[in-house]
């Protein structure tokens, strides 16, 4: 069992410093926030910890930046969360935090907030480098995680970080895990996964792991393209991963039924296209053309085979659905599952972005923060993240503080 942020808050005291690790890598445009659901996630602990009266450094990588890159500054989001949680949030522009981010440390009031500059700015971070991480948690008596998306990598922020104070999971890894085990593990069945999304080689992983416990699979985007390329169906110049093939029939050659779109909307690029053509499994398409969403009676046969699944999981949308020719797909399997009884969790990345999109995620069991995250766990594997903070299971916490 993970130690959790239940757990901390009863021992927590007033002043009580505490190092918290969100993944509030949101994007960003000319420094104005463009999606904040990463920072909607980590509200609750947020919340919480400072209703107890912490002083919180919160920390969060961002982008990919090669060095200092004030594009990909955190300060635009210290804004944000001062407006959501009417508290101050100081933005630490020192990195790595050093003299004056610990004067600082020592004079914030209880239920307030500093954040870091962008932990990638400094290459240890990725490294796991035990003194970055340490000096991250100098100052501090506590460590919390609530950065699901991030705990498949091996971080300094992520992992390292738990050798040197007591550490914990904040509410959404609790969330996460919770949601995730009981689809990995104990799935009611009749279980389903629609399997979308343009990479094959993403999804093998999951398939593999889960075959044995699925009684269907529902294949949209590359992974239907894949397949009906290796079954002699004309498929335009749509993407396809004839090196994956093999394996992609091995897993599914056992007592799984396979759903495969049989109609489809193709067009010349997957945004701005200025031509796009209906097409069948019959058709003949130009091979200027590839599929990017299936069509209507796809969507019918594949509501139809749905209607009778305990649990459903989804990762990866049917089309490209950011392009409103390419959208509809995706969107009545949404609307179809939103009002279904059965538990449907929604995968991280680009299917967790549509029904965001669509106003619908409130209306699913659960949706992942956690693209990569999400799908190794599924996979079996061992996340780093969260291997590091069950090597804090056994603390005591009577005695921490």
């Amino acid at each position: 069992m993970l130690p959790t942020l239940t757990e901390l808050l009863k021992v927590l005291r007033s002043g009580d410093r505490v190092f918290l690790r969100g993944d509030l890598n949101v994007p960003l445009l000319n420094g104005v926030i463009q999606d904040t659901n990463r920072l909607e996630a980590i509200l609750p602990t947020l919340h919480d910890l400072l209703q107890a009266g912490a002083i919180i450094t919160l920390a969060t990588h961002l982008g990919r930046p090669k060095g200092s890159d004030p594009d990909l500054s955190t300060r635009p989001l210290a804004a944000y969360l001062e407006d959501q949680l009417s508290v101050p949030v100081t933005h630490v522009s020192e990195f790595p935090p050093g003299n004056h981010y610990q004067e600082t440390v020592l004079t914030q009031n209880p239920g307030s907030i500093l954040l870091l500059e962008n932990l990638r700015y400094d290459p240890r971070e990725k490294t796991d480098d035990a003194t970055f991480a340490q000096m991250l948690m100098s100052g501090n008596q506590y460590y919390v995680n609530d950065a699901f998306g991030c705990c498949h990598r091996a971080h300094a922020s992520v992992s390292a970080i738990t050798r040197f104070n007591p550490s914990f999971c904040g509410y959404l890894i609790e969330k996460e895990v919770a949601a995730l085990e009981e689809i990995r593990d104990r799935a009611e069945r009749p279980f389903w996964i629609i399997s979308g999304g343009a990479k094959v080689s993403d999804k093998l992983g999951v398939l593999g792991n889960l075959a044995p416990l699925l009684d269907g699979v529902v294949c949209t985007g590359g992974l239907a393209n894949t397949l009906l390329h290796g079954n002699g169906i004309d498929v335009g110049a749509s993407k396809v991963e004839t090196e994956s093939l093999d394996n992609v029939k091995e897993l599914l050659s056992g007592d799984v039924e396979v759903v495969l779109p049989t109609d489809f909307i193709a067009g010349d690029t997957p945004f701005d296209p200025s031509e796009t053509l209906k097409c069948d499994s019959e058709t003949i398409v130009p091979e200027h053309l590839s599929f990017f969403d299936i069509g209507p009676r796809s969507v019918e046969s594949i509501c139809q085979k749905l209607a009778t699944a305990k649990t459903i999981f989804w990762n990866g949308p049917a089309g490209v659905f950011e392009t409103p020719e390419f959208s509809s797909g995706t969107r009545e399997i949404a609307r179809f599952l939103a009002m279904q009884d059965s538990r449907v969790v929604v995968g991280g990345g680009d299917s967790a972005a549509a029904v965001r999109q669509m106003g619908l995620a409130d209306h699913f069991h659960h949706v992942s923060t956690g693209g990569g995250a999400a799908l190794e766990f599924l996979e079996g594997k061992v996340l780093p993240g969260i291997e590091a903070l069950g090597r804090n299971a056994d603390v005591d916490t009577e005695q921490c503080g």
